[in-house]
């Protein structure tokens, strides 16, 4: 079993939908959902969930003693970043080198780097009046949106469609797709048991 903490700053659909995938599995288990933000919804649709959740500010995140007790009583081994806005720290990224993932509103490298997140994205996708978006799974390095891709889905986009349209359709994209790469990543980290040697 593989205990994944996600790290949010807002509503928490992603999150949510995280979670419910989740739920019955036998190999991976959402222990905590932490959020730099106390009035971030996402920390009610966790505990509406029944996952236990952690506030905690920027200072906290940065302090690397805070940061690893906080992990270790949790025995997280793996991390999703599901729309959270702190840049990692150094020392959680060597912790958790190929085991953090984030998810980003666009098809890398185009639309990334600092600000652009949730609308600032989806406003610029438009003003470049694009074919197509898409969302992004890469690992998390310390190049903000730079770490190595892991996987991306493409939607096309019409010239009516508006930033909020856009939005819409690469949501939709995130509901479908992201809890089934992270899925896929994390078996890949399992040890191989027998059984799965055979086949």
């Amino acid at each position: 079993m593989t205990n994944v903490a996600i790290f949010v700053s807002g509503g928490g659909t992603n999150c949510e939908n995280i979670i419910k995938y989740f739920k019955n599995s036998e190999e991976v288990k959402i222990r905590l959902v932490v959020s730099n933000k106390a009035d971030a919804f996402a920390l009610v649709r966790a505990q509406n969930q029944g996952v236990p959740t952690a506030v905690i500010t920027k200072q906290d995140f940065n302090d690397r003693e805070t940061m690893t007790s906080l992990l270790k009583e949790y025995d997280i081994q793996f991390i999703v970043l599901a729309g959270f806005l702190l840049i990692v720290p150094d020392f959680l990224i060597e912790a958790y080198d190929r085991r953090m993932i984030n998810i980003h509103p666009a098809l890398l490298p185009k639309y990334g780097g600092k600000g652009m997140y949730g609308h600032h994205v989806h406003e610029a996708v438009k003003a470049a009046n694009e074919k197509e978006t898409g969302m992004t799974v890469h690992y998390v390095s310390n190049v903000c949106d730079g770490g190595e891709i892991i996987a991306q889905f493409s939607t096309p986009l019409s010239p009516d469609d508006t930033p909020d349209d856009i939005a819409h359709k690469e949501h939709l994209l995130e509901m479908e797709h992201f809890p089934k790469v992270i899925e896929e990543i994390i078996s890949h980290l399992l040890p191989l048991d027998e059984n799965r040697k055979q086949h």
